[in-house]
């Protein structure tokens, strides 16, 4: 039985692009009552390796939280072992808007606390009591009223590449800090309606729970979040309403919903919405970078960075010791970095 990956990370890429059969992106989520988490992450694991299926996947008592890659030849015996699970049967699974099929490349699984954190630590909050769902057209109906009030539960990082015309930003890098917060920005704004969205709607879902158990009353969120969204206004040829790109969570880093840029490189200042991480190992800092910073600092996040990287790897090791990772991985928001 195999329930972990063995092959370092160089082998699968080098795998991963001697593929000959396209792959599809797909993300899926579902807030359901699982008794042992781990029990049944191993069932998955091993199901799932079965069809080659690569990706990140959340298991936690609250539910499941997936972003996957499977083999286009393999998606429905996916979808029938997926609807096989029984609070999994009919389960909406998001198509990715803008797929090279390059998402991931190794399969992990892991148990968590919750499958979003959310810092939430009161037993009388019910996620059975959440928002209404809206789907393209009724979110475009409700956004043309003036009155509605529309907020986006990402991280600033992903509001910055793209978002829906006149939405509120929340600004925070957690989403456990984003929750009291948008209670706090909206606390005079109760009896309004107000619809929550985020990348594929598991965040949005859970905000909804949260303002209604605040008190608020006309609380909706996006079914499906921007995938789902982008993927039905084009099939009925509806007006698309966000703006930008989509900030996505695997190695493709953002996918184009519209041909705007509404952000700029991190460096020059020069209208821009490519996001990538800092070559330099010590740092991998999440940044916007046009090409001609790339060429310019050797795809780094800044002069310093670039000596390091172009330093023999034995001397990068011996800097690398002792480097506090959890201020190098800071995303905090930044107009120039250089």
């Amino acid at each position: 039985m195999v329930l972990h990956n063995r092959v370092s990370a160089d082998e699968l890429r080098k795998r991963l692009e001697l593929e000959t059969f396209k792959r599809v992106t797909i993300s899926f989520y579902q807030y359901a009552k699982i008794e042992d988490p781990q029990a049944f992450r191993d069932q998955l694991y091993e199901s799932l390796f079965k069809l080659d299926v690569f990706g990140r996947i959340y298991v936690a008592h609250e539910g499941i939280n997936a972003q996957i890659s499977v083999p286009e030849h393999h998606v429905d015996a996916f979808r029938s072992t997926l609807y096989a699970i029984g609070f999994l049967n009919g389960i909406r699974l998001n198509v990715a808007v803008d797929d090279d099929g390059k998402s991931f490349f190794v399969l992990k699984i892991k148990v968590r606390e919750k499958i979003v954190a959310d810092g939430i630590d009161d037993p009388t909050f019910d996620m059975a009591n959440r928002g209404k769902y809206v789907d393209a057209q009724g979110f475009n109906e409700l956004t043309n009223d003036p009155e509605t009030v529309i907020v986006d539960m990402r991280n600033h990082y992903e509001y910055e590449v793209g978002h829906f015309d006149g939405a509120i930003e929340v600004p925070s890098d957690t989403f456990r800090d984003q929750l009291p917060m948008a209670v706090d920005m909206l606390k005079d704004q109760k009896d309004k309606n107000i619809i929550m969205y985020c990348t594929g709607g598991i965040r949005c879902e859970k905000a909804s729970a949260y303002m209604l158990h605040h008190g608020f009353k006309n609380v909706f969120h996006l079914e499906g979040g921007i995938i789902e969204y982008t993927n039905k206004a084009r099939q009925q040829n509806l007006p698309i309403k966000f703006k930008g790109k989509n900030f996505v969570f695997d190695d493709r880093l953002g996918e184009r919903i519209s041909e705007d840029i509404i952000s700029q490189c991190h460096q020059c200042g020069e209208p821009c919405d490519t996001h990538t991480n800092c070559l330099n190992d010590g740092c991998h800092l999440l940044f916007i970078q046009c090409e001609a910073c790339a060429q310019k600092y050797d795809g780094c996040c800044s002069d310093a960075c670039k000596e390091v990287h172009a330093l023999p790897e034995e001397e990068k090791a011996v800097l690398r010791k002792g480097v506090d990772k959890g201020l190098m991985f800071n995303k905090s928001r930044r107009k120039r970095i250089k």
